[in-house]
């Protein structure tokens, strides 16, 4: 009877070990069943119910927004209030905030880091210098369409992320034949004074008259100048330049009609291209190309925030794994300190072989060589997630905190669409790598117009209207009078000799000269006519000129257009067949996650089943124990292969979250699930981002984690 009583108080003591120590974890036991449930074995009809002293169900996350359109570099400074300075000002942009975020400090209490997956998610987003650093890739495309706006080429973007970024060819804009413009309308003005003394060579200059020495006459000229112009391209392929000027200027001496005179012109000049370079699809191609690049930078900026949640998540539940195994491998080590304490004592009383006491040694020594392992492990593990959730894991308020995770894995409900066809269409149209390709696609299509219009002859109709304007200072005169007076030019014959009269004196002749004839008006004063005058003139139309033309050049053999376009159609052939192979790739990471999801639900089913059925082996070799029918080491060691079985499935549990959150990556619903947008403004309709729960509350699951009980840590009734 004592013999019995003993055996009964040792398989006690043993089935406490597996479950009472320093970490108690005692997981995976299987929840009583629950009114309405119909088949006990099928978990989907039972009601997961939280560890006592578990965080209590939160409610949906409030969707986060990463910020991208905080800021949108695709326009100009604001004109107002300064729209003359306003273009020459560069533009704020505030320094990156490489400082971890206030959320961090807000999670730690008493030197531990209390983190959910939900915290561990947002404080990914919000430290993540993979986050911050990707950030910039969206602005930066910005000042493409900023700069394309200009008239200028998109320069394309440096992506940090395995995603290439748009491969349609920029040099497009560079092509030998095909006219750029600047879009950015310009305004132009100059002003220039002159005044000069020029040497004049002919002594019949009007006003100077001849000297008959070598002395130089100078005439004196004074000139000013202002002239203004406007000019602007549009992507119709129209080019518009208006120009107003206006020169003054007076010499000393003139027989100029106005001195001084001012001299205006108002001048308007349309060119129209009708092949080459017509049209707004052929001229807006680097707008659309650099409208296309942001929203491939959007795509780049998503697929590293998928990137980023998916690896946030696989770590975050590798370090509760890593912890639950610590607790394990402790169990472990109790077992086998048990059995190598009780096989020493049977030794020293002769009832056992120095054999076994070594056997349970060397077992000892290995469950301790796997609790350091699981040890370093767990801290490996933890610094993996801290540098996921902070930009500084050395800071001083984090270098030594201690993780906590207080979300354990838990049977998610199933997410899987309904077939892999079904997959693979979402996928298709949420994959951020595979919506850029079609961004690609549209850019080289893009891309192969413009080049197929650059092939075409250069012909541009112009025309040009001048109004002209002209006024200055005159002299008035009075009445002209006219006075004959004598002349030294004398008449001669047809033989070219001087005709002579008989003079008074018989025998003298006396020459004839010609007659000089002057007609003269006396000066009665000064009429001042000028700018203003001239400017009359201009806006009324009085002098109008017009002017139509047409330019054709024709390159003969147009080697640098063909060369262009023949690139651009193979970088289009050359996207179309990078595409399949992306869509291909994306086809066997759907498949590949699709697959290794079910089989680690099947794991887990396999390994809730071994474990139910090794707490029964357990409880079986108790009850042999207590007859007397088995032996202390039989109940140690079914006792070690149930903390073995217990192990497996926190693994297989561990291993299903994950999966789930490499599925979801693979047909890229991450954001989505996880309630993160990338510019703000639109909330997913998505519950939570906590596998098996919507709403709050714990659905669709075994419970999987229970606080150690008195009865050996089965809550089976």
């Amino acid at each position: 009877m004592k013999k019995l009583f003993a055996r009964s108080v040792l398989a006690s003591i043993l089935a406490g070990a597996v479950t009472i120590g320093p970490v108690s974890p005692a997981f995976a036991q299987d929840p009583p069943q629950q009114p309405g449930s119909q088949d006990p074995n099928q978990t989907k009809n039972q009601v997961a119910v939280p560890p006592p002293n578990a965080p209590q169900p939160q409610a949906p996350a409030i969707p986060v927004a990463l910020g991208v359109s905080k800021h949108d570099y695709s326009n100009g400074p604001h004109w107002f209030p300064s729209p003359l300075l306003a273009p020459y000002h560069p533009m704020k942009i505030e320094h990156p905030d490489l400082t971890n975020s206030p959320r961090v400090d807000q999670l730690i209490h008493d030197g531990k880091l209390l983190l959910t997956l939900q915290d561990a998610v947002e404080l990914c987003l919000e430290n993540s210098l993979d986050i911050v650093i990707q950030r910039y890739t969206p602005w930066i495309a910005d000042t493409d369409i900023l700069l394309a706006k200009s008239g200028g080429s998109p320069r394309g973007f440096l992506s940090v992320a395995a995603v290439p970024g748009s491969v349609a060819s920029d040099v497009i804009a560079s092509s030998a034949n095909l006219p750029i413009q600047n879009l950015d309308p310009a305004l132009t003005g100059a002003v220039s004074i002159f005044s000069g003394s020029v040497p004049i060579n002919n002594p019949f200059t009007s006003g100077t008259g001849a000297t008959g020495e070598s002395t130089l006459l100078a005439e004196q000229i004074h000139s000013s100048q202002f002239n203004f112009g406007y000019s602007q391209a549009f992507t119709s392929g129209t080019s518009f330049t208006t120009s107003w000027n206006n020169t003054r200027g007076s010499t000393s001496p003139t027989a100029d009609l106005l001195n001084p005179q001012v001299t205006s012109t108002l001048t308007a000049t349309v060119s129209q291209q009708l092949l080459n370079g017509c049209c707004f699809a052929v001229n807006r191609r680097n707008i659309i190309i650099a409208k296309n690049n942001r929203k491939i930078a959007d795509l780049v900026f998503m697929q590293q925030a998928i990137t980023t949640v998916t690896n946030t998540i696989t770590a975050y539940w590798e370090l509760v794994y890593a912890r639950e195994n610590v607790k394990v491998e402790q169990q472990a080590v109790a077992v086998s300190q048990k059995l190598y304490n009780d096989n020493k004592k049977q030794l020293e009383i002769g009832t056992m072989a120095p054999l076994d006491v070594t056997r349970a040694e060397s077992e000892l020594a290995s469950d301790q060589g796997n609790l350091l392992v699981a040890q370093t492990t767990q801290l490996q593990d933890e610094q993996v997630l801290k540098n996921a959730i902070s930009k500084n894991p050395l800071a001083p308020n984090l270098i030594n905190v201690e993780i906590i995770p207080l979300d354990l894995p838990t049977r998610p409900e199933a997410i899987e669409a309904a077939s892999f066809e079904d997959a693979i269409k979402e996928a298709f149209t949420k994959r951020p790598d595979v919506l850029q390709e079609i961004y690609n696609l549209k850019n080289a299509e893009v891309d192969m117009k413009a080049t197929a219009n650059a092939l075409l002859p250069l012909l541009t109709l112009t025309g040009q209207y001048v109004s002209n304007g002209l006024a200055g200072n005159f002299i008035t005169t009075g009445p002209e009078v006219t006075t004959i007076g004598p002349s030294t030019i004398p008449v001669v014959d047809a033989n070219g000799q001087p005709v002579s009269v008989p003079g008074a004196t018989p025998g003298t002749e006396v020459p004839i000269y010609i007659p000089t004839v002057t007609t003269t008006a006396a000066p009665t004063g000064v009429v001042h006519k000028g700018f203003g005058n001239a400017q009359n003139q201009i806006f009324s139309n009085d002098f109008p000129e017009y002017a139509i033309g047409l330019n054709l050049t024709l390159p003969l053999r147009n080697r640098a257009a063909q060369a262009t376009n023949v690139r651009a159609i193979l970088t289009k052939r050359q996207v179309e067949a990078q595409t399949l192979e992306i869509k291909n790739a994306a086809l066997l990471d759907v498949r590949n996650t699709f697959i290794a999801l079910e089989q680690d639900r099947a794991r887990v089913d396999a390994a809730v089943k071994g474990r139910q059925l090794q707490q029964e082996t357990f409880d079986a070799e108790q009850k042999k124990y207590q007859l007397g029918a088995s032996t202390v080491y039989l109940v140690i060691q079914t006792q070690r292969d149930l903390v073995t079985a217990q192990g497996t499935e926190l693994r297989a549990l561990a291993d299903l979250v994950e999966a789930k959150a490499n599925y979801e990556r693979a047909v890229g619903r991450t954001l989505e699930t996880n309630r993160v947008t990338i510019a703000g403004g639109h909330q997913f309709e998505h519950d939570t981002l906590i596998p098996g729960t919507r709403d709050g509350k714990v659905i669709g699951t075994d419970k999987i984690f229970s606080a150690g009980s008195g009865d050996g840590g089965s809550s089976e009734k």
